[in-house]
């Protein structure tokens, strides 16, 4: 159903779309099924062997977080919160890293109360400070799973290049971490190296391509004397890093057992301008022409889904095409979405104008259901997490 036109641009069936969806209301999303299994394939080549963690927060959605652990090359699922994980497991899921630190006590010690829950579930930490909160809450020899979170950021003198997460940096401070983990009853499986200003930045421009390179230039000298530290203290079970944009990268650290990929299942608008890589957009959503409000402009029903991050127009979702462009003073709003364009005056009350996020799981916070298609047909109608009624925070 999609493709890149001969600009290179990503291309979506739109026909096929609205055949698929006839008479369904809208705003409505849609995954197009031939395009989120090819992304998976891609994902695959590029991890070159080395299983792929799903990130849970990228996919939203039971029925395609199952449907790609299915798939060879894939295993274990990246959480975002601890009452997730949990549900996770109870639905059939195993393996859950929970990979964003959580002082959620309840869903804490229930984890740590059930043995299928302590055996599956593993959280991340990355301070003696952390640690010794875990250890208060849940009490000694919890054997509660946990596994270090390390700052994957480029340091060049007093820039700080990339997010800000851990301070676990060094050796030292992974010892520090993983001694203290030990002497508290809790168990150091793993850890995890993501590196966000080369997984979740696209290439453009020269300065951030140098970013990149030398990001990953200095993660691998970082990398290895880390984990041999933690391995002479205790037993690791995986050692994760990467994600969509950096896959290929990491393919062949040999330091790493498991790579981590979840938005290039969807391929949002942030994935375009990547060089090494064109993931198929799957994922698109339709939102109702309801006003026209004068020559070659049309106003479409809601449809601000502004994905997170630094704010600017990349972060905004963009009409399929290039027939209709978002309006720069008002952008996508939340109750309306004005655009211009050629197409504009073609479009009538009732009509639809078919988008793309920039991101891909947090769109699912606006939707309840994702009508799964596949070559101009409505395979099946699933809940995303938000129809399920569940807020993991």
């Amino acid at each position: 159903m999609s493709g890149r036109d001969s600009g290179g641009w990503p291309r979506v069936d739109l026909d096929a779309l609205e055949s698929a969806t006839a008479g369904l209301p809208s705003p409505l999303v849609t995954v197009d099924l031939a395009a989120f299994d090819a992304n998976a394939d891609d994902l695959v080549r590029r991890a070159a062997g080395r299983p792929i963690r799903v990130a849970s927060k990228s996919v939203r959605c039971r029925a395609l977080l199952r449907r790609v652990l299915d798939r060879p090359g894939f295993a274990g699922v990246m959480a975002y919160a601890v009452p997730e994980a949990v549900w996770l497991v109870r639905q059939g899921f195993t393996d859950v890293f929970v990979a964003y630190p959580s002082v959620d006590v309840e869903w804490i010690r229930t984890v740590v109360e059930d043995e299928q829950l302590r055996a599956e579930v593993t959280l991340a930490v990355d301070s003696v400070e952390q640690v010794r909160y875990l250890a208060d809450l849940v009490g000694p020899g919890s054997g509660l799973r946990v596994a270090l979170d390390v700052d994957c950021s480029l340091r060049v003198g007093r820039l700080h290049l990339g997010v800000r997460r851990s301070p676990l940096r060094t050796p030292a401070d992974a010892l520090g971490v993983t001694r203290a983990a030990l002497d508290a009853g809790l168990r150091v499986v793993g850890l995890m190296f993501y590196d966000a200003q080369v997984a979740g930045l696209p290439d453009r421009g020269p300065h951030l391509r140098t970013l990149k390179k030398r990001s990953l230039a200095d993660l691998a000298d970082r990398r290895a004397p880390l984990v041999e530290a933690v391995r002479a203290l205790t037993d690791v079970e995986f050692v994760n890093g990467g994600g969509t944009g950096s896959l290929h990268h990491l393919a062949a650290a040999e330091t790493l057992t498991e790579l981590a990929a979840g938005s290039g299942l969807y391929g949002p608008t942030l994935f375009d301008a990547y060089d090494d890589f064109a993931p198929r957009p799957a994922m698109t959503y339709a939102l109702p022409v309801v006003r026209r409000p004068g020559p070659g402009v049309v106003t479409a029903y809601s449809g601000g889904y502004v994905a997170s991050g630094e704010p600017g127009w990349s972060r905004v979702p963009s009409p399929v095409g290039r027939a209709l462009k978002l309006i720069r003073t008002e952008a996508a709003g939340e109750v309306q979405t004005p655009l211009r364009g050629r197409a504009a005056d073609g479009l009538a009350i009732g009509d639809r104008v078919w988008m793309r996020g920039a991101k891909a799981g947090e769109l699912l916070e606006r939707f309840d259901y994702v009508h799964l298609v596949d070559g101009g047909l409505l395979v099946e109608t699933v809940p995303s997490y938000r129809g399920e009624r569940l807020n993991f925070g």
